[in-house]
Protein backbone atom coordinates (compact mmCIF):
# COMPACT_ATOMS: atom_id res chain seq x y z
CA UNK A 1 0.00 0.00 0.00
CA UNK A 2 1.15 3.50 -0.87
CA UNK A 3 2.38 5.37 2.31
CA UNK A 4 -0.37 7.31 4.02
CA UNK A 5 0.11 10.87 3.33
CA UNK A 6 0.09 13.56 6.23
CA UNK A 7 -3.12 15.47 5.15
CA UNK A 8 -4.62 11.93 4.22
CA UNK A 9 -3.97 11.03 7.93
CA UNK A 10 -5.31 14.19 9.35
CA UNK A 11 -8.77 13.40 7.68
CA UNK A 12 -8.82 9.61 8.37
CA UNK A 13 -8.12 10.72 12.38
CA UNK A 14 -11.68 12.62 12.07
CA UNK A 15 -13.67 9.72 11.48
CA UNK A 16 -14.79 9.36 14.66
CA UNK A 17 -15.18 12.75 15.75
CA UNK A 18 -13.85 13.88 18.89
CA UNK A 19 -15.28 12.36 22.43
CA UNK A 20 -16.26 14.90 25.08
CA UNK A 21 -17.58 12.94 27.91
CA UNK A 22 -20.70 11.25 26.74
CA UNK A 23 -20.84 12.95 23.17
CA UNK A 24 -18.71 13.75 19.95
CA UNK A 25 -17.79 16.66 18.93
CA UNK A 26 -16.57 17.92 15.44
CA UNK A 27 -13.86 19.70 16.26
CA UNK A 28 -11.25 18.93 18.77
CA UNK A 29 -11.93 22.32 20.53
CA UNK A 30 -15.82 22.66 20.57
CA UNK A 31 -17.52 24.70 22.88
CA UNK A 32 -20.31 24.00 24.73
CA UNK A 33 -23.32 25.83 23.73
CA UNK A 34 -26.49 24.63 25.61
CA UNK A 35 -26.24 27.68 28.23
CA UNK A 36 -26.00 29.74 25.40
CA UNK A 37 -29.30 28.51 24.02
CA UNK A 38 -31.40 31.61 25.58
CA UNK A 39 -31.83 35.19 24.95
CA UNK A 40 -32.49 37.53 28.03
CA UNK A 41 -32.42 34.97 30.23
CA UNK A 42 -35.43 33.17 28.21
CA UNK A 43 -34.81 29.50 26.34
CA UNK A 44 -34.63 30.74 22.67
CA UNK A 45 -37.69 29.03 20.78
CA UNK A 46 -36.29 25.15 18.90
CA UNK A 47 -39.39 22.85 19.06
CA UNK A 48 -41.54 23.47 16.21
CA UNK A 49 -44.60 24.34 18.27
CA UNK A 50 -42.74 27.09 20.03
CA UNK A 51 -41.28 28.41 16.64
CA UNK A 52 -45.02 28.50 14.87
CA UNK A 53 -46.04 30.89 18.34
CA UNK A 54 -43.12 32.80 17.44
CA UNK A 55 -43.78 32.90 13.80
CA UNK A 56 -47.38 34.17 13.99
CA UNK A 57 -46.00 36.77 16.20
CA UNK A 58 -43.39 38.27 14.28
CA UNK A 59 -45.24 37.93 10.64
CA UNK A 60 -47.54 40.34 8.99
CA UNK A 61 -51.38 39.95 8.99
CA UNK A 62 -51.80 38.50 6.10
CA UNK A 63 -48.93 36.45 6.00
CA UNK A 64 -49.24 32.53 5.35
CA UNK A 65 -49.18 30.81 8.83
CA UNK A 66 -47.17 27.64 9.51
CA UNK A 67 -49.62 25.08 11.61
CA UNK A 68 -48.85 21.62 12.29
CA UNK A 69 -47.78 19.42 9.50
CA UNK A 70 -49.62 21.46 7.17
CA UNK A 71 -52.31 21.07 4.53
CA UNK A 72 -51.26 18.19 2.97
CA UNK A 73 -53.23 15.59 0.24
CA UNK A 74 -51.99 12.62 2.78
CA UNK A 75 -52.41 13.40 6.36
CA UNK A 76 -48.58 13.25 8.19
CA UNK A 77 -47.67 13.92 11.75
CA UNK A 78 -45.84 17.06 12.13
CA UNK A 79 -41.98 17.50 12.58
CA UNK A 80 -40.32 17.67 15.87
CA UNK A 81 -38.56 20.71 14.61
CA UNK A 82 -39.16 22.13 11.15
CA UNK A 83 -42.43 24.15 9.88
CA UNK A 84 -44.17 22.63 7.74
CA UNK A 85 -43.16 24.99 4.69
CA UNK A 86 -40.07 24.42 6.24
CA UNK A 87 -40.55 20.83 5.30
CA UNK A 88 -41.84 21.51 2.24
CA UNK A 89 -38.69 23.52 1.38
CA UNK A 90 -36.30 20.61 2.37
CA UNK A 91 -38.45 17.87 0.36
CA UNK A 92 -38.13 20.21 -2.87
CA UNK A 93 -33.95 20.62 -2.38
CA UNK A 94 -33.69 17.21 -2.43
CA UNK A 95 -36.37 16.12 -4.90
CA UNK A 96 -34.61 14.52 -8.16
CA UNK A 97 -37.19 17.11 -10.29
CA UNK A 98 -35.21 19.81 -8.69
CA UNK A 99 -31.88 18.11 -9.24
CA UNK A 100 -32.45 18.10 -13.29
CA UNK A 101 -33.22 21.46 -13.46
CA UNK A 102 -29.26 21.78 -13.47
CA UNK A 103 -28.95 19.74 -16.76
CA UNK A 104 -32.22 22.04 -18.27
CA UNK A 105 -32.04 25.18 -20.04
CA UNK A 106 -32.88 28.32 -18.69
CA UNK A 107 -31.96 30.15 -22.50
CA UNK A 108 -29.03 28.64 -23.84
CA UNK A 109 -28.96 25.11 -24.61
CA UNK A 110 -25.96 23.36 -23.19
CA UNK A 111 -24.34 26.15 -21.21
CA UNK A 112 -21.20 27.36 -20.41
CA UNK A 113 -19.69 27.61 -17.17
CA UNK A 114 -20.65 30.88 -16.07
CA UNK A 115 -24.45 31.13 -18.07
CA UNK A 116 -27.53 29.90 -16.14
CA UNK A 117 -29.37 26.66 -16.32
CA UNK A 118 -32.44 26.31 -14.56
CA UNK A 119 -31.74 25.76 -11.41
CA UNK A 120 -28.94 28.52 -10.87
CA UNK A 121 -32.32 30.48 -12.01
CA UNK A 122 -34.58 28.77 -9.59
CA UNK A 123 -31.62 30.16 -6.70
CA UNK A 124 -31.71 33.51 -7.79
CA UNK A 125 -35.57 33.13 -7.79
CA UNK A 126 -35.57 32.43 -4.24
CA UNK A 127 -32.68 34.99 -3.69
CA UNK A 128 -34.63 37.61 -4.87
CA UNK A 129 -38.13 36.65 -3.29
CA UNK A 130 -36.67 35.72 0.56
CA UNK A 131 -35.30 39.22 -0.10
CA UNK A 132 -38.61 40.73 -1.00
CA UNK A 133 -41.07 38.50 1.34
CA UNK A 134 -38.30 39.18 4.70
CA UNK A 135 -38.59 43.14 4.24
CA UNK A 136 -42.60 42.61 4.24
CA UNK A 137 -42.85 40.11 7.12
CA UNK A 138 -44.11 37.12 4.67
CA UNK A 139 -43.16 33.61 5.56
CA UNK A 140 -39.98 33.40 4.40
CA UNK A 141 -39.93 29.62 4.43
CA UNK A 142 -42.87 29.19 2.05
CA UNK A 143 -41.53 31.63 -0.49
CA UNK A 144 -38.65 29.94 -0.55
CA UNK A 145 -39.88 26.74 -1.26
CA UNK A 146 -42.28 28.08 -3.89
CA UNK A 147 -39.22 29.68 -5.75
CA UNK A 148 -37.06 26.46 -5.61
CA UNK A 149 -40.04 24.84 -6.45
CA UNK A 150 -41.51 26.77 -9.34
CA UNK A 151 -39.82 25.66 -12.72
CA UNK A 152 -39.63 22.09 -11.72
CA UNK A 153 -42.17 21.24 -14.28
CA UNK A 154 -40.15 22.39 -17.23
CA UNK A 155 -38.81 20.26 -19.95
CA UNK A 156 -35.44 20.09 -21.76
CA UNK A 157 -34.84 22.54 -23.76
CA UNK A 158 -36.32 25.41 -22.39
CA UNK A 159 -39.34 27.08 -22.99
CA UNK A 160 -39.70 25.58 -26.47
CA UNK A 161 -40.18 21.91 -24.76
CA UNK A 162 -44.00 23.48 -23.75
CA UNK A 163 -44.74 24.06 -27.18
CA UNK A 164 -43.35 20.57 -27.97
CA UNK A 165 -45.72 18.48 -25.15
CA UNK A 166 -48.45 21.00 -25.92
CA UNK A 167 -49.78 18.18 -28.70
CA UNK A 168 -49.83 15.31 -26.13
CA UNK A 169 -51.80 17.03 -23.33
CA UNK A 170 -55.31 17.96 -23.50
CA UNK A 171 -55.78 21.95 -22.94
CA UNK A 172 -52.29 22.00 -23.83
CA UNK A 173 -48.90 21.66 -21.43
CA UNK A 174 -47.83 24.26 -19.02
CA UNK A 175 -44.75 23.93 -16.62
CA UNK A 176 -46.41 25.59 -14.11
CA UNK A 177 -49.47 23.29 -12.97
CA UNK A 178 -47.76 20.64 -14.46
CA UNK A 179 -44.58 20.64 -11.94
CA UNK A 180 -47.35 21.45 -8.86
CA UNK A 181 -49.02 18.89 -9.82
CA UNK A 182 -47.04 15.78 -11.56
CA UNK A 183 -43.54 16.26 -10.84
CA UNK A 184 -43.55 17.16 -6.89
CA UNK A 185 -46.67 15.33 -6.48
CA UNK A 186 -44.92 12.34 -4.97
CA UNK A 187 -43.65 14.80 -2.15
CA UNK A 188 -46.77 15.35 -0.99
CA UNK A 189 -46.23 19.03 -0.42
CA UNK A 190 -48.17 21.49 1.69
CA UNK A 191 -51.78 23.62 -0.72
CA UNK A 192 -50.22 26.92 0.07
CA UNK A 193 -46.77 25.52 -1.91
CA UNK A 194 -48.48 23.69 -4.43
CA UNK A 195 -51.18 26.60 -5.57
CA UNK A 196 -47.96 28.93 -5.59
CA UNK A 197 -45.79 27.04 -7.96
CA UNK A 198 -49.17 26.08 -10.44
CA UNK A 199 -49.94 29.66 -10.82
CA UNK A 200 -46.34 31.44 -10.14
CA UNK A 201 -46.99 32.30 -14.00
CA UNK A 202 -48.71 35.72 -14.78
CA UNK A 203 -51.10 33.98 -17.41
CA UNK A 204 -52.08 31.55 -14.48
CA UNK A 205 -54.85 32.99 -11.67
CA UNK A 206 -53.12 34.76 -8.93
CA UNK A 207 -51.55 32.53 -6.15
CA UNK A 208 -53.93 32.57 -2.81
CA UNK A 209 -50.95 33.78 -1.00
CA UNK A 210 -48.57 36.50 -0.67
CA UNK A 211 -46.01 34.60 -0.72
CA UNK A 212 -47.19 33.31 -4.22
CA UNK A 213 -47.37 36.53 -5.42
CA UNK A 214 -43.98 37.82 -4.51
CA UNK A 215 -42.43 34.65 -6.36
CA UNK A 216 -44.65 35.79 -9.59
CA UNK A 217 -42.65 39.10 -9.30
CA UNK A 218 -39.55 37.56 -8.16
CA UNK A 219 -39.30 34.99 -11.13
CA UNK A 220 -39.70 37.76 -13.62
CA UNK A 221 -37.46 39.99 -12.31
CA UNK A 222 -34.45 37.16 -11.51
CA UNK A 223 -34.94 35.95 -15.35
CA UNK A 224 -35.02 39.71 -17.19
CA UNK A 225 -32.05 40.75 -15.38
CA UNK A 226 -29.98 37.35 -15.47
CA UNK A 227 -31.21 36.45 -19.04
CA UNK A 228 -29.83 39.91 -20.61
CA UNK A 229 -26.41 39.22 -18.47
CA UNK A 230 -26.13 35.59 -19.93
CA UNK A 231 -27.03 37.27 -23.33
CA UNK A 232 -24.35 40.08 -22.97
CA UNK A 233 -21.23 37.39 -22.17
CA UNK A 234 -21.57 35.24 -24.76
CA UNK A 235 -21.76 38.49 -27.40
CA UNK A 236 -25.18 38.54 -28.70
CA UNK A 237 -26.09 41.99 -27.04
CA UNK A 238 -24.46 45.33 -25.15
CA UNK A 239 -25.36 46.94 -22.35
CA UNK A 240 -25.80 50.32 -24.56
CA UNK A 241 -28.67 48.92 -26.21
CA UNK A 242 -30.76 48.56 -22.98
CA UNK A 243 -33.78 50.96 -23.70
CA UNK A 244 -32.91 54.11 -22.18
CA UNK A 245 -35.55 53.90 -19.59
CA UNK A 246 -34.33 50.92 -18.60
CA UNK A 247 -31.10 52.12 -18.01
CA UNK A 248 -32.23 55.55 -16.78
CA UNK A 249 -34.24 53.52 -13.65
CA UNK A 250 -32.20 50.27 -12.87
CA UNK A 251 -28.83 50.74 -14.69
CA UNK A 252 -27.13 48.30 -16.91
CA UNK A 253 -25.59 45.53 -14.16
CA UNK A 254 -27.41 42.92 -12.86
CA UNK A 255 -27.13 43.95 -9.27
CA UNK A 256 -28.22 47.94 -9.67
CA UNK A 257 -30.80 46.28 -12.00
CA UNK A 258 -32.26 43.43 -9.27
CA UNK A 259 -31.91 46.09 -6.38
CA UNK A 260 -34.24 48.94 -8.25
CA UNK A 261 -36.96 46.49 -8.78
CA UNK A 262 -37.08 44.54 -5.64
CA UNK A 263 -36.64 48.10 -3.88
CA UNK A 264 -40.16 49.06 -5.60
CA UNK A 265 -41.66 46.23 -4.94
CA UNK A 266 -40.99 46.42 -1.00
CA UNK A 267 -42.34 50.00 -1.25
CA UNK A 268 -45.26 49.50 -3.43
CA UNK A 269 -46.00 46.91 -1.13
CA UNK A 270 -45.52 49.33 2.38
CA UNK A 271 -47.20 52.31 0.68
CA UNK A 272 -50.23 51.17 -1.51
CA UNK A 273 -51.01 47.51 0.42
CA UNK A 274 -50.48 45.05 -2.48
CA UNK A 275 -47.75 42.89 -3.91
CA UNK A 276 -47.26 45.27 -7.35
CA UNK A 277 -44.62 47.37 -8.61
CA UNK A 278 -45.01 51.31 -9.45
CA UNK A 279 -45.71 52.62 -12.71
CA UNK A 280 -42.46 53.48 -13.67
CA UNK A 281 -40.71 50.57 -12.00
CA UNK A 282 -43.32 48.19 -13.88
CA UNK A 283 -42.63 50.01 -17.53
CA UNK A 284 -38.71 49.72 -17.31
CA UNK A 285 -39.26 46.13 -16.65
CA UNK A 286 -41.86 45.61 -19.35
CA UNK A 287 -39.55 47.29 -21.85
CA UNK A 288 -36.34 45.15 -20.43
CA UNK A 289 -38.44 42.09 -21.26
CA UNK A 290 -39.85 43.35 -24.57
CA UNK A 291 -35.78 44.11 -25.55
CA UNK A 292 -34.77 40.25 -24.72
CA UNK A 293 -37.72 38.65 -26.86
CA UNK A 294 -36.62 40.75 -29.31
CA UNK A 295 -32.98 40.53 -28.90
CA UNK A 296 -32.55 37.22 -27.53
CA UNK A 297 -35.50 34.72 -26.94
CA UNK A 298 -37.28 35.29 -30.99
CA UNK A 299 -34.18 35.34 -33.37
CA UNK A 300 -33.90 33.33 -35.75
CA UNK A 301 -31.37 31.44 -33.89
CA UNK A 302 -33.15 30.82 -31.00
CA UNK A 303 -36.17 29.65 -33.21
CA UNK A 304 -34.04 27.15 -35.25
CA UNK A 305 -32.88 26.17 -31.47
CA UNK A 306 -36.76 25.68 -30.49
CA UNK A 307 -37.43 23.95 -33.69
CA UNK A 308 -34.96 20.73 -33.16
CA UNK A 309 -35.88 20.93 -29.88
CA UNK A 310 -39.25 20.32 -30.21
CA UNK A 311 -38.66 18.13 -33.19
CA UNK A 312 -36.71 15.81 -30.83
CA UNK A 313 -39.30 15.88 -27.98
CA UNK A 314 -42.31 14.96 -29.93
CA UNK A 315 -40.48 12.13 -31.57
CA UNK A 316 -39.37 10.54 -28.21
CA UNK A 317 -43.08 11.24 -27.11
CA UNK A 318 -43.83 9.26 -29.60
CA UNK A 319 -41.30 6.72 -29.18
CA UNK A 320 -41.90 5.90 -25.60
CA UNK A 321 -45.90 6.02 -26.24
CA UNK A 322 -45.51 3.25 -28.48
CA UNK A 323 -42.67 1.23 -26.43
CA UNK A 324 -44.14 2.01 -22.91
CA UNK A 325 -41.78 -1.12 -21.55
CA UNK A 326 -39.04 1.27 -22.61
CA UNK A 327 -39.55 3.89 -19.84
CA UNK A 328 -37.76 2.68 -16.30
CA UNK A 329 -40.72 2.91 -13.96
CA UNK A 330 -43.61 2.18 -16.35
CA UNK A 331 -46.45 0.30 -14.37
CA UNK A 332 -48.57 -1.55 -16.41
CA UNK A 333 -51.72 -0.71 -17.20
CA UNK A 334 -51.00 3.16 -16.86
CA UNK A 335 -51.62 5.55 -19.80
CA UNK A 336 -48.53 5.39 -22.38
CA UNK A 337 -49.07 8.75 -23.81
CA UNK A 338 -49.13 10.88 -20.39
CA UNK A 339 -46.28 8.29 -18.71
CA UNK A 340 -44.42 9.22 -22.34
CA UNK A 341 -44.55 12.83 -21.53
CA UNK A 342 -43.89 12.63 -17.74
CA UNK A 343 -40.68 10.52 -18.67
CA UNK A 344 -39.75 13.17 -21.21
CA UNK A 345 -40.64 16.36 -19.69
CA UNK A 346 -38.15 15.11 -16.85
CA UNK A 347 -35.23 14.66 -19.02
CA UNK A 348 -32.22 16.94 -18.99
CA UNK A 349 -31.00 18.62 -22.37
CA UNK A 350 -27.96 15.90 -22.50
CA UNK A 351 -30.38 13.16 -21.38
CA UNK A 352 -32.61 13.73 -24.14
CA UNK A 353 -29.89 13.96 -26.92
CA UNK A 354 -28.51 11.05 -26.16
CA UNK A 355 -32.10 9.13 -26.32
CA UNK A 356 -32.74 10.39 -29.64
CA UNK A 357 -29.66 9.20 -30.58
CA UNK A 358 -29.38 5.72 -29.19
CA UNK A 359 -32.98 5.13 -29.84
CA UNK A 360 -34.67 7.50 -32.13
CA UNK A 361 -31.34 6.30 -34.54
CA UNK A 362 -30.28 10.29 -34.85
CA UNK A 363 -27.66 11.43 -36.23
CA UNK A 364 -25.82 14.01 -33.93
CA UNK A 365 -26.54 16.76 -36.31
CA UNK A 366 -30.15 16.67 -36.09
CA UNK A 367 -29.93 17.50 -31.78
CA UNK A 368 -30.23 21.03 -31.11
CA UNK A 369 -26.64 22.83 -30.75
CA UNK A 370 -26.14 25.55 -28.55
CA UNK A 371 -27.76 29.21 -29.33
CA UNK A 372 -24.52 31.47 -30.66
CA UNK A 373 -24.53 34.87 -33.21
Amino acid sequence: MDEVSERSARWAATMAGFAASDVVLAHHDSQPVVSGLARGGEPVPTTRVEREERLDALLAADAARDVGAGNRLRAEEPDEFRTCFERDRDRILHSSAFRRLAGKTQVFIFPEDHVRSRLTHALEVAQVATGIARALGLNEALTEAIALGHDCGHGPGGHASEEALDAFVPGGFDHAPWGARVSLAPLNLCAETLDGIANHSWSRPAPSTLEGEVVSWADRIAYVCHDFEDAKSVGLVEAGELPGLVREVAGTRRGGQLGAFLSSVVRTARERGVIGMDERHAEALAAFRTFNYERIYLTSAARDQADAVIEMLRALVTFYANAPEMMPDYAEGADPLREAVAYVAGMTDRYACRRALDQLGWSADRLPSALDR
